[in-house]
């Protein structure tokens, strides 16, 4: 099945991958939240890169459950605000959760279904948002690599 060649990617990229040497929760894993919400330039913290990914994850794992596309590209770093450790494990938690049930929600998906249309004609279809969720996630994960790199002093 076609879906469950997505759910594989997603969780290489999200979960436990190494085809590209890494995944996010691998970079995530040790990153504290001072480091996670420490600026360089102008550029989005580890923390809003995070919460960014993870926003689009839950609003689409919202939709596999039956739910509506309730999320908005205006709101996705929109991050709350993290003001202990406790409250950055919470949030990677919570992270590898809906990433978990993400993948699992997409295996269930038939062949079939792939090609139906994703809550509305403007979007494609769910082959489309599931592997654009992949990709989307790979563009990102760069940057907290890099992001990464610099908090910690590693040109």
């Amino acid at each position: 099945m076609i879906a469950v060649q997505i759910a594989a990617r997603f969780r290489e990229v999200f979960l436990n991958g190494s085809w590209i040497s890494t995944n996010f929760k691998t970079q995530l894993e040790d990153v504290t939240l001072e480091e996670a919400t420490t600026e360089v330039g102008n550029l989005n913290t580890i923390a809003l890169l995070a919460f960014h990914i993870h926003y689009y994850v839950a609003g689409v794992l919202n939709v596999l459950e039956g739910g509506s596309l309730d999320i908005r590209d205006q709101f996705s770093f929109d991050i709350p605000p993290m003001n202990t450790a406790a409250d950055w494990d919470a949030f990677r938690s919570r992270m590898w959760n809906d990433a978990e049930l993400f993948a699992q929600k997409v295996e269930q998906l038939s062949d079939n279904e792939l090609w139906n249309v994703f809550t509305d004609e403007k979007y494609g279809n769910y082959y489309r948002n599931m592997e654009g969720m992949t990709e989307h996630c790979y563009y990102h994960l760069g940057q907290v690599v890099l992001l990464k790199k610099l908090v910690r002093g590693n040109r």
